[in-house]
């Protein structure tokens, strides 16, 4: 054997109680496991003394906003530390692929708060293949830091089928974005993602998406909507993705499926028994949640739609514009702009996470209330300025969850882990490199929400099912060695509000195709990830 693992805790994905036993590991995938005093102990070139530490899959993040970075950084100990060997990508409807000159320039302005402007990234690519071939090519070939499986996004094809325009797609347009999803899947992709609160995604009716998730199911993928509201009316929005998806006979797995604002305080047991009344009666449905209660995205995001309408050069000459600047000021903070989930915005609860612009890092870890009071000004003229001055750039923190909805919803038959982590920015949110520590420290081994072998079996053999993986997402003989060992007692994320890019502690080896990516606590220079693509 390549390498065998001795005398570990394995619990191994089923979520059934874990046992002891030595694992041995050769060319890239899990060759024997002998329990205790079952048989004889295999040997190997290589030996891990265990005792102590937990064996358990890799874990799968389902919603990460890792699309540059693993160009970007060879590293990418945000993600490796935490045991995570497979990130999903192409989320909530914008990011890289397909695209063409105009909509690439586009779409990389529009989230440049996620991913940076990507003016240190080769565009060489303008279709999923060839977004999938840059990750396995990527580093001189070396290929990426962990695994990555791609959804096709479905704001960008809008982007390049229809543009920025609030209307119904034509028919043309409509059979061109078709196209483009077959492509997209025909070329690997796991499905197709929205994000029905950023323009242009949210511009497309429900008979427009169920057009698309049509051509999704063909292929057996799923569809990853960030719904169009997760505060007034959030159990109308899972409503309306649950009846589009069972309507075109798709798969679904909601985005990041909270319920905040004060509105949904509590409430998270109707959504849940939204989902169990489809799933009784047949629908395929799974969704992620990361356990933290602020939410992050871009400041941008927070305006109306009809602001956004013909993108990033758009917004900003209605932004300089005094008369149209205070109808998108009483949108926001009277009515309630579709952006904030049609929630009044509460300026004390959006803080800065994040700049594009270097000389306005003064304004990052303060709210808007914060940094306004201390101008002697109202928060919208502070909140105006920011947006022009750094051309749509910053990120935020949106301080509007309820924890015992979080703890609600993590415990839920088809619930996985996704940290939604933006990497970018001065203070970005800790769960971008914590999530999955804080899953098995805090809220298992410390708050007992969940049972240790059951918080596993969230975060690796349950996404793995939603990807059609049929080897990986077990500790199985066969499959392929992406594994993890923690200390039980001790794993907790480092990350904090605070300190947010602190590795996690409890970690010591972490493992892909066999290979250490984290050894003895610390990154190696190995860069065993490719893309994972979808296979007929």
């Amino acid at each position: 054997m390549d390498l065998v693992i001795r005398d570990a805790r394995v619990i191994d994905g089923t979520g059934d109680a874990s046992y002891r036993a030595d694992v041995a590991i050769a060319n890239g995938r899990i060759a024997e496991i002998q329990r205790e005093g079952e048989g004889p102990r295999p040997s190997g070139k290589r030996t891990v003394d265990a005792d102590g530490l937990a064996l358990s899959p890799g874990f799968i993040d389902m919603h990460a906003h890792s699309d540059l970075a693993l160009l970007r950084d060879p590293d990418h100990s945000a993600k490796a530390a935490q045991g995570v060997t497979l990130e999903v990508i192409g989320q909530d409807g914008l990011s890289y692929a397909p695209v063409d000159d105009r909509t690439l320039a586009q779409v990389r302005q529009a989230i440049t708060g996620w991913n940076g402007d990507g003016s240190d990234i080769d565009f060489s690519w303008r279709t999923v293949g060839g977004y999938l071939d840059a990750l396995d090519h990527a580093h001189g070939g070396r290929g990426i830091a962990v695994n990555a499986a791609y959804l096709i996004p479905q704001g960008t094809v809008r982007m390049y089928a229809v543009g920025w325009d609030d209307r119904p797609a034509t028919a043309e347009e409509l059979a061109r974005m078709r196209q483009l999803v077959a492509e997209g899947m025909e070329q690997g992709a796991v499905g197709m993602s929205s994000g029905l609160t950023y323009t242009p995604g949210m511009y497309a009716k429900d008979s427009e998406l169920a057009e698309l998730c049509r051509v999704v199911a063909r292929y057996d993928g799923y569809y990853c909507p960030h719904h169009r509201s997760y505060g007034a009316g959030a159990l109308d929005a899972y409503r309306e993705m649950v009846d589009l998806t069972r309507d075109a006979d798709c798969a679904l797995h909601l985005a990041h499926a909270t319920m905040n604002f004060g509105v949904n305080k509590g409430k998270a047991p109707e959504l849940l028994a939204l989902i169990d009344d489809a799933l009784d009666g047949g629908a395929d449905i799974s969704l992620d949640t990361y356990p933290y209660t602020p939410g992050c995205t871009t400041l941008v995001a927070m305006l109306p739609s009809w602001a956004s309408e013909g993108g990033p050069d758009a917004i900003l000459a209605r932004l300089q514009d005094d008369e149209t600047a205070e109808k998108i000021r009483h949108h926001m903070e009277e009515i309630g702009a579709d952006g904030c989930h049609g929630v009044p915005i509460e300026w004390d609860t959006i803080e800065i996470s994040g700049v594009s612009d270097p000389g306005l890092a003064s304004c990052v870890g303060k709210t808007i209330a914060q940094s306004a009071a201390q101008r002697g000004e109202a928060p919208w003229i502070t909140a105006r300025r920011l947006l022009i001055n750094d051309r749509l750039g910053s990120t935020i923190l949106q301080h509007v969850g309820h924890e015992e909805n979080v703890q609600a919803i993590m415990k839920h038959r088809v619930h996985t882990g996704g940290s939604d982590g933006i990497l970018q920015g001065f203070k970005p949110h800790p769960r971008a490199y914590g999530t999955f520590p804080q899953y098995l420290g805090r809220y298992a081994r410390e708050l007992g929400v969940l049972g240790l072998e059951e918080t596993v079996a969230h975060l690796t053999s349950r996404p793995a099912a939603r990807l059609r993986l049929t080897d990986r997402g077990l500790v199985r003989e066969g499959y392929r060695a992406d594994l993890v060992l923690f200390d039980p007692t001790t794993v907790a994320a480092g990350s904090t509000f605070e300190a947010p890019r602190t590795l996690p502690v409890g970690i010591p080896h972490v493992l892909i195709d066999g290979h250490f990516v984290i050894q003895d606590g610390k990154r190696t220079d190995i860069l065993a990830g490719r893309s994972i693509r979808r296979t007929p």
